[in-house]
């Protein structure tokens, strides 16, 4: 049963001081061998947290630091951890070597502070309601015959870069999946080193066909058709590849280890099929372009989709139509006046998925930004935090269109072999029809499904540095959505200043502003010795403007040194006369967080050592100096998914 909040826990606060070539393949000789319950909302009158005697005590804390009765602060520093360090173990490079990105996160360089991780600890940080594989790496889906079907990449061996295949799963709801046989091997010349990423696509008369990139017994990046074998099978057990493959090679000009990932086809005009793949000429993305009628015999384009220079290698481009006015997805060969189309290349350079909306001209095959300044790799990215390698889908069965994207381990290696998993997670897209220049992301509807035991707290007032521990019966599942406002007449009072704020380089949630940051802290440990901070900082201009920053802080979410402590985020447009509002899943090690309906979202993959099973807590904050703030919010618990 959960503790309902009660005016205690919210009168008597925490209260803490800061918060070229073109490549000819080997002859076939030379082939090698519940039901919720609703805790009754606090006092319509807002409950004032924190005292002048407390407000007194929150500076002495700030500006002396010691005072025994006050948990830590909420800073930046990394939390030293005073377990033996055992021998130190080197993770090993391997996607790169291959001619893909790096799939392991490494410490600093000389770092040798492996920490002791426990059976507990590794099993609490799988995720409940991600997907994932019963073990190992995975990435990205299509409906067909009733079915949602994920194929992904997958080691059999470990957890790490290697061999990879397809794996497959199969799903009515995108949330339980049932695990099916490997889907594709490793087991032609042509992708003995390794099944990679590729794209359904279903043909009008309902065929389903994939194009997959495969890595040759040499290494060399080409691409491959294969089919079901049983197209009445709705499960789609067992594959055949084509066996003309591959269909294509690194056209001249194009390195061989820089030709990857073929998209979805749509309709062109003249009724044939085109795709797009990424490559990069020098240090400038490109998108090439081939129109094909049966997906056997390809011919390359003159000309680009696109291309932007400095931006590197572009990896698994996605293009998609998105309608001006709708709220439906559309299929991915919809054009027309009511349309936009969306350009996304995950960048080799930097591990980033970027977006940019523009216009397609279906009979030149080239696409245009409709601000350059917001082009491909300069401009809007999907997720300010771990969130790679994506790939939508159009949902035929709901009308939508489905983003779904790899959510990479940030531990080391040696704990991922632990562990042996990785995940990922589905979103809507639509574009924001109140902006017109950014798109919503939006967790997928049947996660509601999930919820339970729904907690309420309405109209909280967060005095200037407060801290509110929220009485939940657990923290390490949860869904919460909440709305804040901050106080009107201080924001009109206040004076404007040069806005230079970056949640990144200036101390995240430690770095104390006028108005903010204020916000929750998850997966939080009594005493805040492990917390990760998602929050809001809001900037009056010298114009009188406010712009208002969203971000999440890993800098204390873990007494391990061997761990990914990073702090992202970025700005999020905010209308005039609307409120603040975040939406927060937390599942386990990965948390993801979406501010103002979607527009911006951050994901974070912590690895706390305390703070897990009945030891994580969920705060609420204010280390605004200058301004309260009214927050009323929503908190479920989160069932398990069959994963």
């Amino acid at each position: 049963m959960m503790a309902s909040p009660t005016v205690s826990d919210l009168e008597n606060p925490i209260t803490t001081s800061a918060l070229p070539y073109s490549y000819a393949p080997l002859p076939d000789g030379e082939q090698p061998t519940g039901n919720d319950r609703t805790i009754r909302p606090s006092r319509k009158t807002a409950l004032f947290l924190v005292s002048l005697f407390l407000a007194v005590a929150f500076l002495v804390a700030l500006f002396a630091g010691n005072s025994p009765m006050l948990p830590k602060n909420l800073n930046t520093s990394p939390v030293p951890s005073t377990a033996a360090t055992p021998e130190k173990v080197t993770p090993l490079s391997r996607g790169v070597e291959k001619g893909v990105s790096e799939k392991s996160f490494h410490p600093l360089l000389g770092a040798d502070n492996s920490y002791p991780w426990s059976n507990n600890m590794l099993d609490w940080q799988r995720t409940a309601f991600h997907f994932q594989p019963k073990k190992n790496w995975m990435n990205g889906p299509v409906f067909y015959n009733g079915w949602y079907h994920l194929f992904y990449q997958y080691h059999p061996d470990a957890p790490v870069w290697g061999k990879i295949v397809w794996g497959h799963a199969v799903s009515k709801d995108l949330i339980n999946w049932r695990h099916l046989p490997i889907a594709m091997e490793t087991d032609q010349w042509y992708d003995e080193q390794g099944v990679w990423t590729g794209s359904a696509t279903i043909l009008s008369d309902g065929q389903l066909v994939v194009l997959y990139t495969g890595s040759t017994n040499e290494s060399v990046q080409v691409q491959n058709l294969a089919y079901p074998a049983d197209p009445s099978d709705p499960l789609l057990i067992n594959w055949v590849k084509y066996p003309g493959n591959p269909v294509l090679v690194p056209p001249p000009g194009i390195d061989n280890k820089d030709f990857r990932d073929p998209t979805t086809a749509w309709k062109t005009p003249e009724g044939k099929w085109r795709i797009t793949i990424g490559s990069k000429i020098n240090k400038t993305g490109i998108s090439l372009v081939y129109d094909t009628e049966d997906f056997r015999t390809f011919e390359l384009l003159d000309g680009l989709l696109h291309a932007v220079p400095g931006t590197g290698m572009w990896e698994c481009v996605d293009f998609y139509p998105i309608s001006k006015q709708g709220e439906n997805g559309l299929d991915t060969s919809v054009d027309g006046p009511g349309v936009k189309h969306i350009v996304k290349a995950s960048m080799d350079d930097d591990r980033n998925d970027y977006y940019a909306i523009g216009t397609y001209d279906a009979y030149k095959g080239k696409w245009t930004p409709d601000n350059p300044t917001l082009d491909v790799g300069i401009g809007l990215r999907y997720d300010y935090g771990i969130y790679y390698a994506s790939k939508t889908f159009f949902d035929q069965n709901k009308q939508r269109r489905v983003l779904w994207s790899w959510i990479k381990e940030t531990d080391t290696e040696a704990s991922d072999i632990k562990k042996g998993w990785a995940s990922g997670v589905p979103r809507t897209v639509v574009l924001d029809k109140k902006t017109q220049s950014n798109i919503i992301q939006w967790p997928i509807e049947e996660i509601n499904r999930l919820r339970k035991n729904l907690t309420v707290f309405k109209d909280v007032v967060l005095e200037v540095g407060s801290l509110v521990p929220l009485n939940l019966s657990s923290a390490s599942q949860l869904d919460i959505v909440a709305e804040f406002e901050v106080d009107k007449k201080t924001v009109e009072r206040l004076n404007g200043a040069d806005v230079a704020y970056d949640c990144a380089k200036n101390g995240g949630a430690a770095q104390r502003g006028a108005l903010g940051p204020f916000g929750f802290s998850v997966l939080a440990h009594e005493g805040l010795a492990e917390h990760t901070p998602v929050y809001f900082y809001v900037a009056k201009g010298v114009d009188g403007n406010l712009k208002t920053f969203f971000c999440a802080d890993q800098s204390r979410s873990s007494n391990a040194n061997d761990v990914d402590k990073s702090i992202y985020g970025s700005i999020v447009p905010v209308l005039k006369g609307e409120k603040l509002s975040m939406r927060i899943l937390v599942d386990h090690s990965i948390v993801e967080s979406f501010a103002q309906e979607g527009r911006s979202c951050i994901t974070s993959r912590v690895y706390p050592t305390k703070a897990i099973n009945n030891n994580a807590q969920l705060f609420l904050f204010n280390n605004a100096t200058a301004t309260k703030v009214t927050v009323s919010v929503n908190v479920w618990q989160m069932n398990s998914a069959h994963v």
